[in-house]
């Protein structure tokens, strides 16, 4: 009786410790550079952003893809990623002599765990769309089970949640796979003081406008972004200006892909508003572009502004993971 007893305790206690450190693994990635944004032409001005180069990346690993957020920390090389197969992706850059994007180290992956300190698997609880990382804070948006949640940062990949941040408008108005897809920090010496920010991808109110919202802070509630059918919202950032660049992408099969980048003045950002923005950059087939799903903004130590693309390829061959990189210009 004592060994059973002492059997189950030990199956316990090694039950505990598997829930408390989620298995991690190294994915190795290989990358072709893009010197070309417009495929066959050596132009690298668009618009206001100027295309410094990119990358091509696959990996043996079959976990590797299905990028759907990815935020840069401080030294504008290392960064943190989620997968909306519901996995943290921790990883660094590595660039040429040049300057530019030539591959990445080898990723450290990680699954998200849920309260209880466990592995989340099913798909319709794990598709985490959107990260916002600050001080003390990694922050996931949850599309198909929507919710936004917050875990300590560092330490995320080995924590459960902490809490919860309420969204201020009806979360039973969000579709189920059109739900929350961006989460951004605004600046703190902007209007909205650090304010966490969301929109959604393709869910409106009656006046088919998108639902977004202001989190926390003075400026507090709910806004909306307005639709531009066929485009959806995938991601955004906020530029030091407090400016907010939002990526979308649109695909139907008669005109395939297309993504473009529109920008929200900072001002225009608050309580009960309806925002619209100059689109900065559009692309079609025509240019080295995939399912774009991921944008961020690096402020380099001299000023520069860098904005980050990337791709999220669905586990699919028929797409492609791929990162690019452009230099704001104006």
């Amino acid at each position: 009786m004592f060994c059973r007893n002492f059997a189950v305790l030990f199956l316990l206690i090694s039950a505990a410790v598997a829930r408390a450190e989620p298995a991690r693994e190294i994915v190795p990635v290989k990358s072709r550079q893009i010197s070309q944004f417009k495929v066959g032409s050596d132009k690298t001005v668009f618009g206001v952003l100027e295309f410094i180069g990119g990358i091509e990346m696959t990996s043996v690993n079959p976990l590797f893809g299905a990028l759907s957020a990815i935020r840069f920390l401080p030294d504008g090389q290392s960064f943190v990623a989620v997968m909306d197969t519901g996995h943290w992706v921790e990883g660094a850059v590595i660039r040429d002599d040049a300057g530019g994007l030539e591959g990445l180290s080898d990723l450290t992956v990680t699954p998200m765990t849920d309260a209880n300190g466990e592995a989340q698997l099913e798909k319709w609880r794990v598709d985490s769309e959107g990260l916002a990382l600050r001080e003390g804070q990694a922050i996931v948006s949850f599309e198909q089970s929507p919710r936004i949640e917050i875990y300590p940062y560092p330490g995320f990949a080995k924590a459960r949640p902490q809490g919860q941040m309420a969204l201020p408008f009806p979360v039973e108005e969000l579709r189920s796979n059109g739900g929350i897809e961006t989460i951004a920090i605004a600046p703190k010496n902007g209007p909205l003081r650090g304010a966490a920010v969301v929109v959604s991808e393709r869910s409106v109110d009656k006046a088919d406008n998108l639902f977004a919202g202001i989190l926390e802070g003075p400026m507090k509630g709910a806004f909306t972004v307005v639709r531009a059918d066929p485009y959806s919202v995938t991601d955004g950032a906020f530029l030091p200006d407090g400016d907010l660049l939002l990526l979308e992408r649109r695909f139907n099969f008669a005109s395939g892909l297309g993504m473009r980048i529109r920008r929200i003045a900072a001002g225009d950002i608050r309580p009960g508003a309806v925002v619209d923005g100059d689109v900065m950059l559009e692309a079609d087939m025509g240019y080295q572009i995939d399912n774009m799903e991921a944008l961020d903004v690096i402020s380099r130590p001299d000023g520069e502004i860098r904005v980050i693309l990337v791709s999220d390829d669905n586990h699919s061959i028929l797409e492609r993971n791929l990162m690019l990189e452009f230099r704001l210009i104006k």
